[in-house]
């Protein structure tokens, strides 16, 4: 399926998804609703075990919000395009399979919400990271809120938050906002790194451990390690469980289903 707004390119065993609104990769209500449906194919895609999300171009990931999308819109219109933006986010932040930001250049307000989104995100020493948007007279509305501080700590998120001020690359790593940082004209080879390892991985055990950690920030301690044994339950009963201790018995590499 072809895309408006986005290219989707298939290497091996993973994807690589590129917003492309040249020329900073704004966001807008198409981009939105592609990300929504091009995740649900990839979800449902079995050739696809990982995702990297980028940005087309060399300028930007994205650089927020396409303001002629919501200029002048009324509350009615405004809680529309909020919702069709949530139903993007919360598609690319559940999806069951694990997601690679590679950032670089701007990633601003809805740009950096969505590279909030992903589970793992590697970026550019030059990339500019943030949420400026208390700067605008408005606060972020797709999640950094409530995921940023998830990441980084309550403290530093209000910083970042009611300063509206930026990070770059080697910043974003020092407080744990990336998870790695790398010269520009690397960033998209190093998610595609990534995204291979992580393809090779069992298939329902990386599912049910993303869901165990996701699942487990939201609820109380001792629920979510209940959670967590049963999701360990299903893993040491699946196909990909067994082979892994008949391989590590038997001393060789295991051949995992995904099953």
């Amino acid at each position: 399926m072809s895309y408006q707004t986005l290219i989707i390119e298939k290497e091996e065993n993973f994807a690589v998804v590129k917003l492309n609104r040249p020329p900073v990769n704004s966001l807008s209500v198409q981009v939105y609703k592609d990300l929504y449906d091009a995740f649900g194919e990839l979800e449902n895609d079995e050739n696809v075990s990982a995702i990297v999300l980028t940005g087309a171009g060399d300028k930007a990931f994205a650089a927020g919000l396409d303001v002629k999308d919501v200029a002048g819109k009324n509350i009615p219109d405004c809680y529309a395009f909020m919702r069709t933006a949530r139903m993007a986010m919360d598609r690319v932040s559940n999806i069951q399979k694990p997601t690679i930001a590679a950032v670089f250049g701007f990633a601003l307000g809805g740009g950096c919400e969505l590279a909030l989104a992903c589970d793992l995100r590697i970026a550019a020493t030059d990339a500019t990271i943030g949420c400026p948007e208390i700067n605008l007279g408005i606060i972020p509305g797709a999640g950094a809120t409530q995921r940023l501080p998830r990441i980084v700590g309550v403290a530093k998120a209000k910083e970042l938050l009611f300063m509206g001020d930026t990070v770059n690359g080697e910043e974003a790593y020092r407080i744990g906002l990336v998870n790695k940082v790398v010269a520009k004209d690397e960033v998209i080879e190093e998610a595609k790194v990534w995204a291979r390892k992580l393809a090779s991985k069992p298939k329902v055990a990386l599912s049910l451990l993303k869901n165990a950690v996701d699942n487990g920030m939201n609820i109380d301690l001792a629920t979510a390690i209940s959670f967590e044994r049963n999701c360990f339950v299903v893993t040491y009963l699946s196909e990909d469980g067994r082979e892994g201790f008949q391989a590590f018995a038997e001393k060789r590499k295991p051949s995992f289903k995904g099953r």
